[in-house]
């Protein structure tokens, strides 16, 4: 019963971690472009929604919703005036450009709040657990798991079957001639960084009630994201929440032979995929 809890407790971690990975791959998916700033953000985000929270008193939750609004604002208005500048033939100006970002984001938290670690509360809510046959499962890690499988499935539906999802494939695919069929590249890149942010929010409200955070967390959770995305198979949102999944378990796994080792396994998870199967585990392009 040990290592089964041990498994189903992987399985609902990797709900935070596709929250994590989903954000990145839309922007990877419709731009090819990797935010080396998107764990800077999942920080950002949890540090807003503590002071929308304390500032309107308001529950964590009732705050991330505010602040899932003003981060697809903040991707767009991002997306429009400083990275459309920098995508072009060469991949190496748009890192250069998020990296700074990342440094901008982690001092500017660092004077703002100071190093000190905070966390979201949000109540009794968090103990609170229900029976699944012989295991007891906390109710946050469910709520999580629910709305990770929400948002792949919503993302899905987007880029299969609309025509926003069509034009994003379509740009994704040849630019040049999505551009001679009269779409309009560089909006809709606008549109992918605000859907992008939007999801990073979620993550970072409940990554804020799971984890104490402090200003310099933001390279971890982009190298779960990045880690998710490469096990799962890039372009493949369904693939990225199953890569986030196996990647909870064996870092559930490695903590459960040895405290040292949980996320020590989850990177050697990667790095074995990565050698076996460098395509990822479910490619699929969708994007």
């Amino acid at each position: 019963m040990s290592w089964l809890d041990t498994v189903v407790q992987g399985i609902l971690l990797g709900g935070l971690f596709a929250l994590f990975a989903m954000g990145l791959a839309v922007i990877y998916g419709v731009m090819r472009l990797i935010n080396i700033a998107h764990g800077d953000f999942v920080v950002l985000g949890a540090y807003l929604i503590l002071s929308v929270a304390l500032t309107l008193h308001l529950s964590p939750f009732a705050a991330a919703a505010i602040v899932v609004v003003l981060f697809a604002a903040l991707g767009y208005a991002l997306q429009r005036a400083i990275l459309d500048r920098a995508l072009g033939g060469d991949l190496l100006a748009p890192l250069v450009v998020t990296y700074g970002l990342s440094v901008i984001i982690e001092n500017a938290l660092q004077q703002g709040y100071s190093a000190d670690s905070r966390s979201l509360q949000i109540g009794g809510i968090e103990t609170a657990s229900v029976h699944l046959g012989p295991i007891a499962v906390g109710v946050v890690p469910l709520i999580v798991f629910g709305v990770a499988l929400a948002v792949a499935a919503g993302l899905e539906l987007l880029f299969n079957r609309t025509r926003l999802g069509m034009a994003f494939r379509a740009t994704s695919d040849d630019r040049a001639t999505a551009r001679l069929m009269g779409v309009r590249d560089f909006r809709l890149y606008g549109y992918a960084a605000a859907i992008s942010l939007a999801v990073t929010a979620l993550a970072s409200v409940f990554m804020g009630v799971k984890y104490t955070f402090t200003p310099t967390l933001g390279p971890s959770f982009l190298l779960y994201a990045f880690e998710a995305i490469v096990i799962g198979g890039m372009g493949s949102f369904w693939g990225t929440f199953a890569g986030a999944v196996i990647l909870g378990v064996a870092q559930t796994i490695g903590f459960a032979l040895d405290p040292g080792w949980g996320i020590l396994t989850g990177h050697l998870v990667f790095l074995a995929v990565l050698i076996a199967r460098p395509q990822g585990l479910f490619p699929k392009v969708v994007a």
